[in-house]
């Protein structure tokens, strides 16, 4: 699709002539797998690899068009977000040293990006959900300018006719209603591409479907969404839900998100996963690039599908199935989307040959596998470990069996048999599955986060903690130490982070709120109960309308406590922008005689900062 000057599909003329392309592309593809046309060997593996912009401070940069200019390589492309950016990597032959080739390619582009970053004032970071990332950034104002970005918001919103709720429990809980895409910019992935035989398409996406999970629960590493402790892998409870064009109202019409994982196992032909697609998820999106594949074909042409590519590029399941052209020959291959960016590119690496290696090593037993395990608990699988890492239980040959024990005893084998097989050379494989073993018998990036963070939290601000970890990942990407090795980091470790320091460093947004119409009685006691000095007062709209202090009830005495909150509350408050330096807060302390600011936007309370914050 980032190739397609694409619209949004609107009137009844251009739907009908897009799915008579479609259709036509579905006929095209089924036409050369029947002759043979679709390529079968050599075998090629690809990847692509997402990062974030970040400032000097590590917050997110929306400056990535000015990086991008700077790089001015091919081989990079814009993300959604302004933050964000893409590495295509090129096609390699699977043979040998292709990974460590691909390694190299990565390191020197992923260096070409650090240079030219920094000639704008910029970071690049490796990770899945960037730690500082705030509910600032994930406005249309944070937004690629490029006009498919913003057609396919429309399309979306369009299709969803309501804003998009997302809701995500784990330790903390994320409940957020949001109004645009956007919250898709929030997921960095390191998507990797296997070229599959046509013939055997789609027993290979089936076992692709099984080892989601297992393979997921390895390479996790993305715990923290705007502070709060979520899913191991929050990616896919996030991207599931920022981009699902269902409503409560009319989730009866599609069952499936657009992001999903599948209903089923797929049967028949590759042809027949695409046709399962389209009748379940309506086209949003056109261009005037369409061909004509039948004529391409009939004049000895390869067509390159593109109605069907446009379709496909909207359909976002965790494998996906990838229709190509290179060098004039017509491919599949399957993208496998939930390994996620990061933390560092070796570990990236060796997440992509695990994979790769177990999907060569497929063993006879595992054959058919639809036969032979029931695509619930496969699926369940997958979602058991996006929530809990290395520490999901798997129901794997109807018997459970830890993450650790799996890994180790059963898949990190059938991955190296898989890598022998395809000659790949031994050096690379020993050196990259010994990383998915440390890590197994170690802790995995999402453990590592974890474990950081709350011991961060002991010293300093969440805000803060979360910048350290950046600073950490930062520092340590692009080494030979990998996230298994990686321990408890002091913070004061030569991390160099702009200490700049702004309200959020230090504000409190762990706090108790009274309604105005409360009880005075009642709250006076809450204030002794809980040690608070400072009590912030909202209305029904959950806008702050006044503070109750200790001094006003001290004012008060013990009479008239059969009033109510407003009737005591100071009203007329000095308040607070989060973003505001720390010194202007002090300085408005000092200048008002005041030990509390409120801080708010748009009259709604995020924190307060005292004095004692100070």
């Amino acid at each position: 699709m980032g190739h397609l000057d694409v619209k949004q599909l609107k009137s009844p003329k251009d739907k009908a002539l897009y799915i008579h392309h479609l259709i036509k592309d579905l006929k095209a593809l089924d036409i050369m797998l029947e002759k043979g046309l679709i390529e079968k060997e050599p075998i090629r593996i690809g990847a692509e690899q997402e990062f974030c912009v970040v400032s000097k401070r590590l917050f997110p940069n929306n400056n990535s068009i000015d990086v991008l200019e700077a790089i001015n390589d091919d081989h990079f492309t814009t993300e959604i977000g302004k933050y964000n950016l893409e590495i295509n990597s090129d096609p390699l032959l699977l043979t040998k040293d292709c990974f460590s080739k691909l390694y190299k390619q990565l390191e020197a582009l992923l260096d070409k990006g650090v240079e030219a970053a920094k000639t704008k004032g910029s970071k690049i970071i490796l990770t899945g959900i960037l730690p500082t990332l705030r509910l600032k950034h994930i406005t249309e104002d944070y937004m690629t300018d490029k006009p498919r970005y913003h057609v396919l918001n429309n399309a979306l919103k369009s299709s969803r006719r309501e804003c998009f709720n997302i809701h995500i429990k784990g330790v903390d809980e994320l409940n957020l209603i949001h109004d645009s895409v956007m919250l898709e910019a929030c997921n960095t992935s390191f998507q990797t591409h296997l070229q599959i035989h046509p013939d055997e398409f789609v027993d290979k996406y089936n076992w692709a479907q099984t080892i989601a999970g297992p393979v997921l629960s390895s390479c996790a590493n993305s715990p923290i969404l705007f502070g709060r402790e979520l899913w191991a892998e929050t990616r896919i409870a996030l991207f599931t839900q920022s981009i699902d064009t269902r409503t409560n109202s009319f989730i009866h019409n599609e069952k499936q998100s657009r992001v999903s994982f599948g209903a089923d196992w797929e049967n028949g032909i590759v042809t027949d996963i695409f046709r399962d697609n389209i009748s379940r998820f309506r086209s949003l999106l056109t261009s005037d690039e369409h061909d004509d594949s039948i004529e391409k074909l009939q004049n000895g042409e390869i067509p390159k599908l593109r109605a069907l590519q446009l379709h496909n590029g909207t359909v976002y399941k965790w494998n996906r199935v990838c229709y190509g052209v290179g060098e004039g020959k017509p491919h599949l291959r399957i993208e496998c989307r939930y390994i996620p960016s990061g933390p560092t590119l070796l570990d990236e690496i060796a997440n992509m040959v695990f994979w790769v290696g177990l999907m060569l090593g497929q063993p006879e037993q595992y054959e058919k596998i639809h036969e032979k395990m029931a695509f619930k608990d496969v699926k369940n699988n997958f979602f058991k470990a996006a929530r809990n890492g290395m520490e999901t239980q798997f129901n794997w040959n109807k018997k459970l069996i830890s993450a650790k024990d799996l890994i180790i005893d059963e898949l990190l084998p059938i991955a190296k048999a898989g890598l022998h097989k395809a000659q790949i050379s031994v050096d690379d494989i020993d050196k990259y599955l010994s990383i998915i073993k440390k890590r197994a018998e170690s802790h995995n990036g999402s453990q590592w986060m974890l474990n950081n963070y709350r011991n961060l939290q002991k010293t300093k601000t969440n805000f803060e903690a979360l910048q350290n970890i950046t600073a950490f990942m930062h520092k340590h990407q692009l080494k030979e130490q990998t996230v298994d090795e990686w321990d408890l980091f002091d913070p004061d470790d030569n991390l160099k982070i702009d200490i700049s320091r702004i309200v959020k460093h230090n504000m409190n947004t762990k706090m108790l709120l009274v309604d105005q119409k409360d009880s005075l009685e009642l709250v006076s006691n809450i204030m002794k109960w809980k040690n608070i000095h400072h009590l912030p007062v909202i209305n029904k709209n959950k806008e702050l309308t006044g503070l109750l202090t200790w001094t006003d009830l001290i004012k008060l005495g013990d009479k008239d406590l059969h009033l109510c909150v407003k009737d005591v509350m100071t009203r007329n408050l000095i308040t607070i922008s989060q973003e505001a330096p720390l010194e202007e807060a002090e300085e408005l302390m000092r200048v008002h005689k005041i030990n509390c600011l409120p801080v708010v936007r748009n009259k709604k309370l995020l924190g307060i900062l005292t004095s004692n914050d100070l």
